[in-house]
């Protein structure tokens, strides 16, 4: 009798999520328009600062650029990375600029559907006009590939989708950046790729048991990453307790080697390898700059 009972309580209460993300979710939000042009070359940087190359290259079974497949195992189930290629069948080949900003800065599909939160959009969110001008023009580059992007494996309740409407409205807020006029510009510019595109808060900030950052706890670390990995704590005194320097963390982003001779590993190891090794000296300056709260000019 408590089992039969029990079915129509759950079903409430799915109800009751669903009603209340729909509340709160600004799915029929007006999103401006980007009516500027794109350098693909500039694109092509921003792409692999923000990752998109590690996380939608599936590099260990030979997949093609961009086409997905790339598996990330989690304790809510296995999440698989899409096709970003411009076929348009199975890619972004049929999106406008305006479907790619907002699913980029909202996580909101062309067809209105939430996206799951192990896209990064909360940070995308920071990303300016022509930032998102610059990557598209840089995916139109793109070879078409005709392969389909495989279905999410979550483990229930987690793949019930609609819920995201109320996980978005409990933890999502979308942040433009805003610049410290106090620090430097080389500080404000490590401030925008770390909260931004590099999105390093994503792994190194603890979660909660539905998979949003702790923000009071931003960049001391985190258990459970895909794969079972862990990040240790890349805060201010956490760096400089560890002795790291700006040219001592300057030259492990782009090359992987830490101070004492060893080289980062695991999930860090991929980020250098796909994203960071291909950062401008002054990018990986300002990154240094932020992290160690080094400014010279705050």
């Amino acid at each position: 009798m408590r089992r039969i009972l029990k079915l129509p309580l759950i079903a409430l209460a799915l109800a009751g999520v669903v009603a209340v993300g729909v509340a709160v979710w600004p799915i029929e939000a007006s999103v401006p328009g980007i009516e500027r042009s794109g350098n693909p070359q500039k694109g092509a940087y921003l792409a692999r600062m923000a990752g998109c190359i590690g996380c939608h290259t599936d590099s260990e079974n030979s997949g093609a650029p961009l086409a997905g497949g790339v598996a990330l195992k989690t304790d809510f189930g296995t999440f698989h990375s899409p096709n970003l290629t411009t076929d348009k069948e199975h890619g972004i080949g049929a999106w406008t600029v305006n479907d790619f900003a907002k699913a980029v800065r909202q996580g909101i599909s062309p067809e209105g559907k939430p996206y799951y939160p192990a896209f990064p959009y909360a940070f995308y969110s920071r990303l300016t006009d022509q930032d998102i001008a610059d990557l598209w023009a840089a995916f139109q580059t793109v070879p078409p590939v005709a392969v389909p992007s495989k279905p999410q494996d979550l483990v229930p309740p987690f793949n019930f989708r609609p819920a995201l409407k109320l996980w978005r409205g409990m933890f999502f807020r979308p942040e433009p950046y805003k610049p410290d006029r106090a620090k430097s510009d080389l500080w404000n510019r490590g401030k925008y790729i770390v909260e931004g595109p590099a999105h390093c808060g994503a792994c190194h900030t603890p979660r909660n048991a539905m998979g949003a950052r702790q923000v009071e706890q931003r960049l001391h670390g985190a258990d459970g990453l895909p794969g079972g990995g862990k990040s240790p704590p890349i805060t201010k005194a956490h760096l400089r307790q560890n002795g790291w320097t700006v040219e001592t963390l300057k030259y492990a982003l782009k090359t992987g080697i830490l101070p004492n001779g060893d080289v980062f590993g695991g999930s860090m190891g991929e980020v250098v390898r796909d994203g960071t090794a291909f950062l401008s000296e002054q990018d990986l300056r300002a990154i240094s700059i932020y992290l160690l709260d080094a400014d010279a000019g705050s």
